[in-house]
């Protein structure tokens, strides 16, 4: 077995780290007690589905990219 090698651009670099961002604080918000908990379940919610969407597509690419 040996290792593959992906080259990534700056930018895709940035945009992997923005999704991890995005996923991390949405979790956060979920757990917290810091809003109220309507306000904080909408935020987390929407903040966990933008970085599970934007996910998808950054593997799919990185999956093409490993055959």
């Amino acid at each position: 077995m040996t290792a593959k090698r992906i080259t990534l651009a700056l930018p895709e670099i940035g945009l992997i780290a923005m999704t991890r961002g995005a996923l991390g604080v949405g979790i956060g918000l979920l757990l917290s007690n810091g809003l109220e908990k309507d306000e904080r379940r909408s935020a987390g919610l929407a903040l966990l589905a933008v970085g599970v969407l934007t996910t998808i597509p950054i593997l799919l690419r990185l999956r093409n990219e490993l055959k």
